[in-house]
């Protein structure tokens, strides 16, 4: 396959998070109507789906050092189809959270593999910018999502979504199938689940992996801050309809495949340690001017801005961080790339829906934004001199 079918793939395969969690973003708050529930758990249906999504990482990524990528990947694929069409139905809160849950669990594969395989096939400066383009495919993702979303709401509901959302699985299950196996047998872990334990622990303590991957978690949480809260604050705080809400979400999403495609074009120049530097820095910035903002105007456009800085910043800090986490894992990227995925959703499943239970308020969602910037930038600081240095595959 040629390099422009593998980003176009595997940048596909990559985007089971914000699909999973975009597209029905602009019906989040007719769903919790719908269901007769409250908002605190209409926002929990994200929760559970990006615990899902790291949980899967978890037990799909080792699987995948043992047995190889492609057949995991091709059943975590169908059954996100699957549970996709089943929310669809779901007749109470209560089981569309069961049916998210497991979504994330499926849709993990796509996520984890298609990080590993990269790993299979690039190493240094390279992978760095192999992430990057996978991220300027899969920016489409977020930047779609929404605007889909808000435009079906025109003709559907939020059930409808949910059945948008299976037959993209089923597109993605055929953009699977293309995917030949990256991982040769003499490459792969033997042992039972106790000698894959042992090496998930041996990740686990490494310095070189654990540093970018916290700061790669703490900046993408203030994105998932944005997302698990923008809705309500953005459309019920600011007034804006499901419309507007969907081109203000594509908007910034379109900042985050301008970054990454910023990203591709100088890493190779700069290298992936200061672009990390930077697009940090550039979090941390966005943070600051969006409290100032919430707190001095009762204006969107005193929002608007700094989220955009805020969210763009991920298009950098996601494909680096990921590379420099990864370059000493070729053994075990598969390992490395789950705990990378738990790591990322896990802050982003726990830290704004803590923040967020006494109201998903503009107060809440900036300050959430600003403190896991700020905590990125202070992990940044511990980032080992030896990063970005050429390793072997």
């Amino acid at each position: 396959m040629s390099t422009r079918g593998r980003v176009l793939a595997l940048g596909g395969l990559s985007t089971f998070g914000p699909l999973s969690l975009d597209l029905y973003l602009p019906a989040l708050p007719q769903l919790t109507d719908d269901l007769g529930t409250t908002g605190a758990l209409g926002q929990a249906s994200m929760s559970v789906c990006m615990i899902g999504l790291a949980a899967g990482q978890l037990l799909v990524g080792p699987l995948t050092d043992r047995t190889g990528r492609r057949v995991p990947l091709l059943l975590g694929v169908a059954l996100f189809a699957a549970s996709a069409a089943l929310c669809a139905a779901a007749p109470s809160i209560e089981v569309l959270l069961v049916l998210r849950l497991l979504t994330g669990l499926a849709g993990a594969s796509g996520i984890v593999v298609a990080r590993a395989m990269v790993r299979d096939l690039y190493s240094g400066d390279e992978a760095a910018r192999m992430f990057s383009l996978l991220m300027i495919v899969g920016g489409a993702a977020p930047v779609l999502a929404p605007v889909i979303g808000s435009q079906l709401m025109r003709v559907t509901d939020w059930r409808g979504l949910f059945l948008a959302l299976a037959a993209i699985g089923v597109v993605l299950l055929g953009a699977a199938f293309t995917q030949r196996e990256t991982l040769p047998l003499d490459r792969r872990q033997v042992g039972g689940f106790r000698a894959t334990g042992r090496a998930v622990a041996t990740v686990a303590r490494d310095r070189s992996f654990v540093v970018p991957t916290l700061v790669l978690s703490l900046v993408c949480c203030a994105m998932f801050a944005y997302i698990s809260m923008g809705s309500y604050v953005l459309q019920q705080g600011y007034g804006l309809g499901a419309q507007a809400y969907g081109i203000v979400f594509a908007v910034n999403a379109l900042g985050i495949v301008a970054a990454g495609r910023l990203s591709a074009a100088l890493v190779r120049r700069l290298g992936s340690v200061r672009l990390l530097w930077v697009a940090v820095g550039a979090a941390v910035v966005g943070g600051v001017a969006l409290v100032v903002g919430v707190l001095a105007s009762e204006s969107v456009w005193a929002v608007l801005p700094p989220l955009f800085v805020v969210v763009s910043s991920v298009g950098i800090v996601l494909p680096n961080g990921t590379a420099l986490a990864l370059a000493g894992q070729g053994a075990v990227a598969g390992s490395a790339s789950a705990l990378l995925g738990l790591s990322q959703f896990a802050f982003g499943a726990i830290v704004p829906p803590l923040v967020s239970t006494g109201g998903a308020t503009a107060v809440a969602m900036a300050s959430t934004i600003l403190a896991v910037a700020v905590l990125g930038g202070v992990a940044a600081l511990f980032l080992p001199r030896t990063l970005g240095r050429p390793r072997s595959p």
